[in-house]
């Protein structure tokens, strides 16, 4: 059998030299398209009653993606969204290997033709300034760990940065001097710099005294750097404490990216215009800022509607129109 028919051989470069090399995704968007694969693969191999190094290209039938997708909602119990991502990697799959294969032309139409699930539209979850800042004291600051949280919570909030780019932070990055500033290392292995508060500068500067260029900026315990996982649970277990204040806390589900939209948002009412909102937080398209103009609009929507006017009488009179036909006669 030719390679090139052959469905391994395309996965393989698909994942190496498309991912990797032509479009330089993030570790964690190349981990995504690997699951996706992952669970894919078996599930098509015992369709087509082939193993999986065997199947060939076309053994990848709409048909069967289609019952793979009904079994992720189904069996697994994945939501729409997380349907639409499979899918969008396997579109991408068959787009990858009908632009290097001809005769896979008409097989990569097919696949490509198939409709994303229609969902509703997710709504961002922020924290209001009250719920930020009782986030914020949670930290006992009187501790050297609490000291970390403290400037872990604050860093994230001013920066905006996604918790892999907090996690892979060192020493070297910051710049914490009379205009301070960080440079985070994001998707796309694109570096952007953002402003630091003074406050949260004179907070890194007592964190990372005496260590060297190279050392981490937050670490763990036992002091190996902290990951995007440790990082998501210390922020969990501090919006539960915080929750305890401020009951509305306990509605929200709070995670690094929570407070990223936090920033976003707080950044937006604070007059800071959109573009410069969107190199902020490191977003290749505009159009994935405007979601914070959006939320920011609703909230202004439903303050107009808290306004009453039941009050005030109306001081132009409503006027008569001419029917229809003496309107047009006067024409």
């Amino acid at each position: 059998m030719k390679n090139e028919m052959l469905l391994g051989p395309w996965v393989r470069r698909f994942l190496l030299e498309h991912l990797v090399a032509e479009r330089n995704l993030s570790r964690n968007t190349q981990a995504s398209y690997r699951d996706t694969l992952m669970l894919l693969l078996p599930f098509a191999s015992n369709h087509a009653a082939r193993a999986i190094d065997r199947m060939v290209v076309e053994d990848l039938t709409p048909s069967i993606i289609r019952q793979f997708l009904d079994h992720l909602e189904r069996d697994r119990k994945c939501s729409g969204v997380t349907r639409n991502q499979r899918l969008a990697t396997i579109r991408s799959l068959a787009r990858f290997i009908g632009m290097h294969s001809p005769v896979h032309i008409a097989w990569s139409g097919e696949v490509r033709a198939m409709p994303f699930k229609k969902t509703a539209k997710a709504v961002i979850g922020y924290l209001e300034k009250p719920e930020m800042d009782a986030l914020l004291a949670q930290p006992d600051r009187r501790t050297p760990l609490g000291n970390r949280d403290y400037a872990l919570l604050l860093f994230l909030y001013n920066s905006g940065a996604r918790a892999d780019e907090a996690a892979n932070l060192i020493v070297d990055n910051l710049q914490l001097g009379r205009q301070a500033s960080v440079r985070l290392h994001g998707k796309g292995n694109k570096f952007r710099s953002c402003p630091l508060w003074p406050a949260t500068a004179t907070t890194l500067s007592r964190l990372v005294e005496g260590r060297g260029k190279r050392d981490p900026v937050f670490l763990n315990r036992v002091n190996l750097p902290l990951t995007r996982f440790g990082i998501h649970r210390l922020v969990t277990h501090y919006a539960e404490l915080a929750s305890r204040t401020v009951p509305s806390i306990e509605t929200k589900r709070v995670s690094p990216h929570t407070i990223r939209h936090t920033t976003a948002v707080h950044l937006l009412r604070a007059g800071v215009d959109i573009n410069t909102i969107r190199a902020w937080l490191g977003h290749v398209s505009l159009d994935t800022t405007h979601i914070y103009a959006e939320v920011d609009m609703e909230m202004k929507a439903k303050a107009l509607a808290r306004v009453d006017i039941s009050g005030q009488q109306a001081t132009v009179p409503q006027r008569s129109l001419p029917s229809l036909m003496a309107f047009l006669k006067a024409l």
